[in-house]
């Protein structure tokens, strides 16, 4: 079964890369617009003060731009991913993890410099600087302790999703064990469940009769942007707030 789900998450990255690769890049800034508008309306992003979102790629994906600037703006806590390869790996850890480091200012994140996937990340010199999501500075080496500190909302990327809020990622894994190191936090008494809200062009949409295919590793979302500026929560339809 687990290599029937590998393999069938294989080809539909395969399909949907190569339908996002003809989208023309005016649509694609249309649909940001629209996503970005929607996140902005959304109860969940208005009362964050602590918020994770991804750093976009030139093309191929919602523009996360204008949420960071207004996040900013809003005097809210931004948060973006760093991966690096942990030192010593524990049993049941991967060997390369994701955390969120803190964004210092609209001038900082204008100053990120591209990777090789083109996505603006931090200069390894500023890591030790940066307040992480889960509490101290830097990076975790995969370190998660009790901590009344994460995030209230987790803003996500993807390859595909469908219409019960599952998701299908780049195939790193980076946000599958992050998410799981956050839930850990949420069992505490005093901790919240973040909120998981990602970002979608409607090409990543699959048909109403298809579903994601998904194993006990992966999470499934609280609510899904469209680029049409719909927003899809969990067990409720399109539901517009524009």
């Amino acid at each position: 079964m687990a290599a029937s789900i590998t393999t069938s998450k294989k080809e539909l990255r395969k399909k949907i890369k190569s339908i996002l690769s003809r989208l023309p890049e005016a649509a694609a800034a249309t649909q940001s617009f629209n996503a970005t508008k929607a996140v902005l309306s959304m109860p969940e992003y208005k009362a964050a003060n602590r918020i994770s979102v991804y750093l976009s790629m030139p093309s191929g994906e919602i523009s996360t731009s204008g949420i960071v600037h207004d996040a900013l703006k809003q005097g809210k806590r931004v948060f973006i991913p760093y991966t690096y390869k942990l030192t010593s790996p524990k049993e049941g850890q991967p060997k390369s993890i994701m955390d969120m480091l803190e964004l210092q200012s609209v001038g900082d994140y204008e100053s990120l410099k591209p990777d090789k996937w083109d996505i603006p990340t931090p200069n390894e010199d500023s890591i030790s600087s940066r307040a992480n999501c889960f509490g101290g500075m830097g990076i975790t080496q995969g370190e998660t302790t009790p901590s009344e500190e994460c995030l209230d909302l987790i803003i996500m990327p993807g390859m595909a999703f469908d219409c019960h809020l599952g998701r299908l990622g780049h195939g790193k894994g980076f946000y599958d064990y992050f998410l799981s190191r956050c839930h850990a936090i949420s069992q505490l008494p005093f901790r919240a469940n973040s909120r998981v809200v990602a970002l979608a062009l409607t090409e990543q949409i699959l048909p109403i009769n298809q579903d994601i295919p998904m194993d006990v590793r992966d999470y499934c979302l609280d609510a899904i942007a469209l680029g049409s500026g719909d927003i899809l929560r969990r067990n409720v339809h399109l539901d517009s707030e524009k």
